[in-house]
């Protein structure tokens, strides 16, 4: 079988990854893509092929915006990451889309890791959370 020529190697890294990722109705995909001045984040489920959420750095929320980029970009992983949880998903497969996970691709990742989107156990309320470590600090 002939391998398609690529323009570059970012897209060739995004063909060989598409092969083992791929977002599930239970695991949708975080989708990164990263321009000179922008960076965009989206989750989606393949198997229905819909967005389940998507943020960006163009938006209405970043014009006022201080600090560098990779800030940036964290603050988008965080409010993709809010939205995604608002629209039901608990955990998410990450797709840095043929990019190096390193810088603005990372920060998505960091900001997202936050809620615990993209750990094995997936999201969990903090509620419940605050509740059991209360109590365990009342007994001692």
């Amino acid at each position: 079988m002939l391998t398609p020529r690529f323009s570059n190697r970012r897209q060739h890294r995004k063909y060989r990854l598409r092969f083992t990722i791929r977002g599930t109705t239970d695991r949708p995909r975080l989708s990164v893509f990263r321009s000179a001045k922008h960076i965009y984040a989206q989750v989606i489920d393949d198997d229905s092929g819909r967005t389940l959420a998507q943020a960006s750095t163009l938006e209405d929320s970043f014009a006022g915006f201080e600090g560098d980029k990779t800030a940036a970009a964290k603050q988008v992983g965080a409010l993709v990451a809010d939205r995604a949880v608002a629209a039901g998903v608990s955990k998410l497969v990450f797709d840095r889309n043929g990019f190096k996970y390193i810088g603005r691709v990372a920060a998505v990742s960091t900001g997202a890791h936050k809620l615990g989107l993209l750990t094995k156990d997936g999201y969990a309320p903090t509620g419940d959370v605050d509740d059991a470590t209360a109590s365990s600090s009342n007994e001692e």
